[in-house]
């Protein structure tokens, strides 16, 4: 927290929760259910001060957990949202943690996988190993006790050594068994991908250490530098090889660009493997995920693999002092193995991601901090918790009563309780924002206020409309224009664009001709009208910037945000101006394509304005 307080919270939620809705901060889907004690011992001896530290861990997970394990035995009756009880069985499905956390609750040491059998000399392997079960971590347990007790800490710390074990002998998922399977969990199972810290972070810990090396420190900065800025990622315009702490958000933004930075200054095998990693990345933190996903991630993997020894050829690979290394001992690169049958076990990773959990240390733990007095805080931490909960609890029960929704009616009517297919009124209505349920902000639905725009009398409409729908994707432009009025023989020449006015002519007859038939302006394609054919207005409008919104490509329900595209004329420091490109797909057969499933029929545009006529609007 702040100076030398500190706390190990312990989070939990529900794995049936929507992780659209579980991995919001804001809808306070993670709770605190426990504050683990961070001991000193009066010793300095690391070989007593470690399993010690780590037996108490588990043997607080071990209380905290005793509840579930119970319900997981014998099951326990629990409402749902609606009011319906039903009898449950809690499974551990998944738990969030990173590399050192997850070793430690797997009970294994150092440089040990606590996914597989591997350990730090087999972590650069092209094949999967071994998954490490619970019974064979429980089975070296019972060998290594059978042999030496575990309160005599050095003679059981040099056997549970010699099994790679962590010294922790009474593991807090040993009896959570479920009545169901009389199983009980396993780590390779329940410690998921956490795509936070071995994926982005690793990014930064090695691949860019990669690149830095194989092209030059002030070049790779140079070149960061000359990128385009681009409204919500970060711009580095001092470069990236002096960076010493940076978010897992600043770790996406660089990982945008660095396959096309490195192209053309690195060997092309180099920039393969590189470029493999970043596929792997990409395929396996999609939201939805098929086996035709899972296969292109298997293949990228395994080019890594294929290409990984032209990195140490070209000297990409130094440890400390700048010394040459010339293996890939990397634990995270084992965990990378594990990955796919993870997502086929617990469902896609990006939703086991620490983003969530480390910013509910802030929300959790930090800032309810800051209203204690400094003494005794973790009990303050608690109550200031619960009373936020109670007063989220009263604002959503007042914001359904203020909408005249009677919840207890919808069932009083006959309906049946047991049948799911009718979902409530007032599920819908707090689905939808009508009932406010809190802090959480959701993106505004551009697609919905163009159609209320158009629902309006003429009359009450500023033309031309600032807000509209092509195709499948929506357009909104600020209430004024950076440039009120220009001609379009000016805008031509500022913008370098001959045949503006040409261009304008062919989409203006087109939207005239489509609007009288009921169908979209044609986009593309050759133009059909004369060179010099008269338009009816001189002067244009000319915004700089465009928000474009669109739908989720990959089936999946909800609106994205909407996604600003600047277009700066130019200017003194920028003689060609400043501009963002767009992949604009001119398929009439196909408006939805998304990129990911090629780039067919698909142009890149370099938008260096956005212009509308004064005189005319079009929607």
């Amino acid at each position: 927290m702040t100076g030398d307080r500190v706390a190990h919270p312990v989070l939990l939620s529900l794995a049936n929760i929507h992780s659209d809705i579980r991995m919001k901060a804001s809808h306070h889907t993670f709770l605190l259910v426990g504050l683990l004690p961070c001991p000193k011992f009066l010793t300095k001896d690391k070989s007593f001060r470690g399993p010690l530290e780590n037996r108490i861990v588990h043997q607080c997970l071990d209380i905290l957990c005793e509840p579930l394990k119970v319900a997981a035995r014998i099951g326990a009756m629990l409402s749902d949202p609606v009011g319906n009880l039903r009898y449950c069985y809690t499974l551990l499905a998944a738990y969030i943690a990173d590399s050192p956390e997850a070793a430690l609750l797997a009970g294994v040491g150092g440089k040990t996988s606590h996914l597989t059998m591997a350990h730090n000399s087999m972590f650069g392997d092209s094949s999967p190993h071994e998954p490490r079960s619970a019974s064979t971590t429980l089975a070296q347990l019972d060998a290594v006790a059978s042999l030496a007790d575990p309160w005599s800490i050095p003679e059981y710390m040099k056997l549970a050594k010699s099994h790679r074990l962590n010294g922790v002998h009474l593991p807090f998922w040993r009896d959570w068994v479920l009545a169901t399977t009389s199983k009980i969990p396993e780590p390779y199972r329940f410690l998921t991908p956490e795509p936070l810290h071995h994926w982005h972070k690793q990014f930064f810990d090695h691949d860019l250490k990669w690149c830095i090396k194989m092209v030059g420190g002030s070049e790779i900065n140079f070149r960061f530098s000359l990128l385009q800025p681009i409204v919500g990622f970060r711009h580095f315009s001092a470069g990236v090889s002096e960076l010493k702490q940076v978010t897992g958000r600043e770790h996406r933004d660089m990982e945008r660009y660095i396959v096309g930075i490195i192209a053309d200054a690195s060997p092309k095998a180099c920039v393969i493997a590189i470029r493999s990693l970043m596929e792997f990345r990409y395929y396996c933190q999609a939201p939805i995920i098929d086996n035709n996903l899972l296969d292109k991630a298997h293949f990228a993997l395994k080019s890594f693999h294929d290409h990984k020894s032209s990195l140490l050829d070209a000297g990409a690979r130094v440890g400390k002092k700048n010394c040459r290394i010339n293996h890939f001992h990397i634990p995270k690169l084992e965990f990378m193995h594990s990955v796919i049958p993870s997502i086929k076990w617990a469902g896609a990773a990006i939703q086991w991601s620490a983003d969530v959990t480390e910013h509910a240390h802030i929300t959790e733990i930090k800032r309810p901090a800051e209203f204690a007095n400094n003494q005794n805080y973790h009990p303050q931490i608690c109550r200031y918790l619960d009373r936020g909960e109670k007063r989220r609890d009263f604002e959503l029960a007042t914001a359904i009563r203020e909408h005249g929704v009677d919840i207890g009616a919808y069932y009083d009517e006959g309906s049946d309780d047991d049948d799911c297919s009718d979902i409530p009124t007032w599920i819908d209505k707090i689905e939808t924002n009508e009932v406010l349920t809190g802090p959480s902000r959701r993106p505004t639905n551009l697609f919905v206020a163009a159609q209320l725009l158009l629902s309006k009398p003429v009359a009450d409409i500023i033309l031309p409309l600032r807000t509209f729908v092509v195709s499948s994707v929506a357009f909104h432009l600020n209430h004024q224009p950076d440039i009120n009025r220009m001609s379009i023989d000016e805008v031509a020449q500022i913008y370098q664009l001959p045949d503006l006015k040409h261009s304008l002519a062919e989409f203006f007859g087109s939207a005239n001709h489509n609007i009288i038939n009921g169908t979209a302006p044609r986009i593309g394609g050759s133009r059909r009208s004369a060179m010099y054919t008269p338009l009816p207005f001189s002067e244009v409008r000319v915004w700089f910037s465009v928000r474009m919104q669109r739908k989720p490509s990959d089936g999946s329900t909800g609106i994205a945000s909407a996604r600003k595209v600047f277009a700066a004329p130019p200017f003194k420091e920028w003689p060609c101006g400043r501009y963002d490109a767009a992949i604009i797909s001119h398929d009439p057969e196909s408006p939805d394509a998304a990129p990911g499933l090629g780039l067919d029929g698909c142009y890149i545009h370099l938008l260096y304005h956005e212009f509308f006529p004064t005189d005319c609007f079009l929607s």
